[in-house]
């Protein structure tokens, strides 16, 4: 009978253990990812996207939805979810209140660094409820995702969207934990793909790519060891010929960063 008894109490000691260990359910990003579908379109073969701002303001409602929905969401319950799942939630959440930043515009500004003032930016704004506390875009990037070493990974460079052409492309879907790392991958790629942003000079014996490059290339370096090293695992998206990955693995390839297109990611401004 004591046998049993320990055996039962084992039992319920796993079982209760293996229910702490589950994360949480991941959180419904359908709803964006319907505003997505519906109103972000691919370009120059899928290296770029635009978005239909006027589409987006009349379903405003539904992005308001969304907003207040990962707004709701509590430390407690965040800190429940897997870690896919959480950087999938915080990409989303920066994509989707830069939209809204956007919308809440008098007037669709030209660019996203017309809104505010000198004092304070776009991305310096308190305007959304993230985790109980009201946040910036910048504290949102920079303190929750790239500030946390669980979760930083430098291919979200090429996953937070700031309504820029020279942005990486805005995915005509939502991230999702299940799928975070393929998703991570294709738009990576995608981006160093871009001729227009990424490309190699034969002429000049250049690699010439974008100032994300040059602004975040601490992350770069921290992940492969140096900019040159992250960029040679692209060396197919790239396109560089065999020379020009030889002097690039040897260290001999200038790299050089190309101007930033700070134009709203519209399909007016991104043919």
């Amino acid at each position: 009978m004591l046998k049993l008894t320990l055996r039962a109490a084992l039992g319920a000691l796993i079982a209760v253990m293996a229910v702490l260990a589950t994360p949480a359910l991941a959180f419904d990003h359908q709803p964006w990812d319907d505003l997505l579908q519906a109103h972000v379109s691919e370009h120059r073969d899928g290296v770029a996207s635009a978005v239909d701002y006027d589409g987006m303001a009349a379903d405003q409602a539904a992005l308001d939805d969304y907003l207040a929905r990962l707004s709701a969401v509590d430390q407690a319950t965040f800190k429940g979810f897997s870690n896919d799942q959480k950087l999938a939630f915080l990409i989303n959440a920066y994509n989707a209140f830069t939209v809204k930043l956007i919308l809440k515009q008098d007037s669709r500004p030209d660019s996203i660094r017309d809104i505010g003032s000198i004092f304070s930016g776009p991305w310096s704004q308190r305007f959304f409820t993230l985790l109980g506390e009201e946040r910036t875009l910048d504290e949102l990037e920079h303190q929750m995702i790239r500030g946390n070493p669980a979760l930083m990974d430098p291919r979200i460079h090429f996953a937070v969207n700031c309504a820029s052409v020279g942005c990486p492309a805005l995915r005509p879907e939502a991230y999702t934990g299940e799928r975070l790392d393929a998703q991570l991958a294709d738009s990576t790629r995608r981006f160093l793909s871009d001729r227009r942003r990424n490309r190699y000079d034969a002429e000049a014996g250049v690699l010439r790519v974008s100032s994300i490059f040059d602004w975040y290339q601490e992350d770069f370096e921290d992940s492969a060891g140096g900019l040159g090293d992250y960029l040679l695992q692209y060396a197919d998206a790239l396109a560089l010929p065999a020379e020009a990955r030889r002097n690039l693995e040897a260290g001999d390839l200038p790299v050089r960063f190309l101007d930033y297109d700070w134009s709203l990611n519209t399909a007016s401004n991104n043919p």
